[in-house]
């Protein structure tokens, strides 16, 4: 199917005040800039469209949903940092203190530049003289879109000890710099993120109602979806919560939109042709980065191959841990599209190609994002010619129906119900037998094989299920091969990252960026420095 992504509208002003000021870029600087006013900007539904579309700039952005948010994913067990980067290093180690000055560092103030539009946009649509339906659509997407991006921040940076984060609306959004505190917890920003996704839902048509020329923009089984994720996450704090996660996810099912897995009762095929362009906007789809060979998410070609075996600027960071090879059962179709391991057979710029490699660290590489690779005539069709910015047309998912039924199967087992309908859908899928009184144990296996390699984020996983800890105290194992550029080399197991030390008590989250501390004045979380 057709790429098709939100053109960012430009305008004099730079989408007005959607920008945050200051030499320091602080979030908290919410003064308007630019040469054109709100006064004279907000007038024609060609406005609120631009106001709409400027939302989504920062999807793109390399520090966001390219690596940004994925750094903290990759400190999982799934992965190690395919590359020696000094950064990336004391990450995924936890001995950053928020100072590391790149990597992660822009990701919270990034989520509050999101933040800022959202509300410029809901603070001058509502009172505009255009048609009733684009304005629901583009406020349904401006709740959307500020929830999205409090989603983000608030389960990486805030806990029910340390706080939540700063909680900026409409209402308080021209309070002086440095004014805003943070909430007790963390459960003050999920009970805004979901207020505001219901008031998205209500507000936004259903993806089948969109035109193509509006794919990518949400729609309502996304806001339900996330609504359902949300829930779970603040689970851990109040399991009440778990009933919530079962009925949003039987809303998502049963929205009218045809919310269902890739599944032509072939399971290599449909697992393989799932993770392509070619299912972009699929039932399977909910939430994506909308991508193509000029912008999107750069994941694609940052966990291709180092140097691309010499033919495209792959970056070769986030390899497969041989851990997660494992994990897969006989018979899993899911491992071969997921994974590839010295020797697989795969297709790269037309070429049939056996899989080896003389740069990843641990011997194998995520095959996920391989597709778009396959053809001759890929550069400029389907990846982008600039191997700096490696896009290709397919669109990073960030949220899957496959992720909202195993949050409804995770919550059943949870809440002392039989979760075994909606987990056995998922390994169907896979050409896998059903299970028989699941049991969360099972649930956790699913969610690692399912979602490896995504933003589903088994990282923050292993956090709210208490497993951190203890995984995180063992190494690290890869394949070391006698001689990498053979793909029939013999190899050994081998610790490719030794065991991390992880203290539950303050490191469930991450420190907030030095610079954002200086210039808000908000506490850091406890212990990192």
């Amino acid at each position: 199917m057709k790429n098709k992504y939100i053109k960012i509208g430009v305008v004099a002003l730079g989408l007005m005040s959607f920008g945050l000021t200051s030499c320091s870029d602080d979030f908290t600087n919410l003064a308007p800039i630019g040469a054109v006013s709100n006064e004279s900007f907000w007038k024609t539904e060609a406005d609120a469209i631009k106001g709409a579309n400027g939302l989504y700039e920062l999807m793109h952005d390399q520090e966001m949903f390219g690596r940004g948010f994925f750094w903290y994913i990759n400190a999982s067990d799934d992965m190690i940092t395919g590359r020696t980067k000094a950064t990336a290093d004391v990450i995924k180690n936890f001995n950053i203190n928020g100072s590391e000055g790149s990597y992660t560092s822009t990701c919270y103030e990034k989520c509050y530049k999101i933040i800022r539009r959202a509300n410029d946009v809901l603070l001058n649509v509502s009172d505009m003289e255009i048609s009733e339906t684009l304005k629901n659509r583009v406020l349904g997407e401006a709740y959307f879109m500020r929830a999205f991006a409090y989603f983000w921040v608030a389960h990486t940076y805030g806990d029910d000890t340390n706080g939540g984060v700063p909680i900026v609306t409409v209402d308080n959004m021209f309070d002086a710099g440095g004014s805003y505190a943070r909430p007790a917890s963390v459960e003050e920003n999920y009970a805004m993120i979901i207020e505001d996704l219901k008031t998205a839902a209500d507000l936004l048509p259903l993806f089948t109602e969109y035109g193509a020329e509006d794919f990518g923009r949400p729609h309502k089984d996304a806001a339900l979806a996330y609504i359902a994720k949300t829930n779970l996450y603040w689970a851990q704090y109040d399991a009440s919560k778990y009933a919530e996660v079962v009925k949003y996810a039987d809303l998502v099912t049963n929205s009218g939109s045809g919310r269902a897995l890739v599944d032509t009762d072939n399971p290599a095929t449909d697992y393989r042709e799932l993770h392509s362009h070619l299912n972009n906007w699929e039932s399977e789809y909910i939430w994506s980065v909308n991508s193509g060979v000029d912008r999107g998410s750069i994941l694609t070609g940052v966990m291709l191959e180092n140097k691309g075996w010499g033919k495209f600027n792959g970056w070769g960071y986030y390899t497969p841990s041989e851990g997660l090879y494992n994990e897969f059962e006989a018979g899993d179709v899911r491992k071969a599209v997921t994974i590839l391991s010295f020797g697989d057979d795969f297709r790269y710029f037309g070429e049939a190609k056996r899989y080896q490699s003389e740069n990843s660290l641990s011997g194998f590489q995520f095959n996920k994002y391989m597709y778009e690779f396959r053809e001759a005539d890929a550069i400029g069709k389907t990846v982008n010619t600039n191997g700096d910015n490696p896009t290709t047309v397919y669109n990073v998912p960030l949220m899957r129906y496959a992720e909202v039924l195993l949050m409804k199967a995770e919550a059943l087992i949870a809440d002392g119900k039989n979760g075994d309908a909606p987990l056995n859908l998922v390994r169907q899928r896979a050409g896998l037998a059903a299970k028989t009184n699941a049991t969360i144990d099972d649930l956790k296996h699913e969610r690692r094989v399912e979602l490896a390699g995504e933003f589903a984020n088994r990282h923050f996983d292993l956090v709210r299920w208490g497993d951190a800890q203890a995984t995180y105290a063992q190494p690290i194992y890869g394949r070391i091969y006698d001689d990498r550029s053979n793909p029939d080399s013999p190899y050994t197991s081998k610790i490719v990252w030794p065991a991390r030390t992880f203290d539950a008590s303050y490191m469930n989250v991450w420190p907030i960026p030095t610079k954002v501390i200086n210039s808000s004045g908000i506490p850091q979380n406890k212990n990192w420095n």
